[in-house]
């Protein structure tokens, strides 16, 4: 591996900010790709933060300060995607659901999936049904990732689906939940084409779901 996608690695894993904008700025320097940067070295160093999360390894804390140094470096190279042959994994709508205004889970989870090579968008939180139906026909996204982090929330991830039943767009989506209350058994309830428990495993889940 180049030494300064190494260190982009390094720095993504150990959530260190300013040692991935320095090493991403010495790579373009030296004229290496930016789809180099992203795909050798950005995409498995969140792939190994992953890792550390279910191994026991790392935790949130440990995981958001990584998140921040790969959003921090995505800032920077989104700009020159445009020039570089990057292939996105598929297009996610993220948010949490009406009356739910918790987002460090659902910002884990956009910022895994961007790593991942997914294309985000946030819809933010406390966010209605019909919004999500609204995104399906502005975006044509392959996922719907949901996030429930209260009980009394948790319902609104199954009004989703009613919605985009409503709506005639259901079929068009795949609907990824998640969220504290939210069990694997609840989201077959609802309807839900994937559960995943964590930021890490939805990853996996997603890539299943587009596969």
């Amino acid at each position: 591996m180049d030494e300064t996608i190494q260190q982009i690695f390094d720095g993504v894993v150990a959530g260190k900010r300013n040692d991935v904008l320095a090493a991403i700025h010495t790579a373009l320097d030296a004229g290496v790709p930016v789809e180099n940067i992203i795909n050798e070295g950005m995409i498995p160093a969140m792939g190994e933060v992953g890792r550390r999360f279910e191994n026991g390894d790392y935790y949130i804390p440990e995981m958001l300060v990584a998140a921040r140094a790969m959003q921090a470096g995505m800032s920077e190279v989104k700009p020159l995607l445009s020039t570089a042959n990057i292939k996105e994994a598929g297009t996610v709508v993220v948010g949490t659901v009406a009356g739910d205004l918790h987002d460090i889970g659902k910002n884990l989870v956009s910022v895994m999936l961007e790593g991942a090579g997914f294309k985000i968008i946030d819809l933010g939180t406390d966010v209605p049904a019909e919004k999500f139906v609204q995104a399906v026909h502005e975006h044509n996204p392959d996922i719907i990732a949901l996030s429930a982090l209260l009980t009394t929330t948790m319902l609104n991830l199954g009004r989703v689906q009613e919605a985009l039943q409503a709506a005639n767009v259901r079929d068009q989506v795949k609907l990824l939940v998640g969220g504290a209350p939210v069990t694997d058994r609840f989201a077959k309830e609802i309807g839900a084409d994937g559960y995943a428990p964590d930021a890490s495993r939805a990853v996996a889940v997603a890539k299943s779901l587009v596969s």
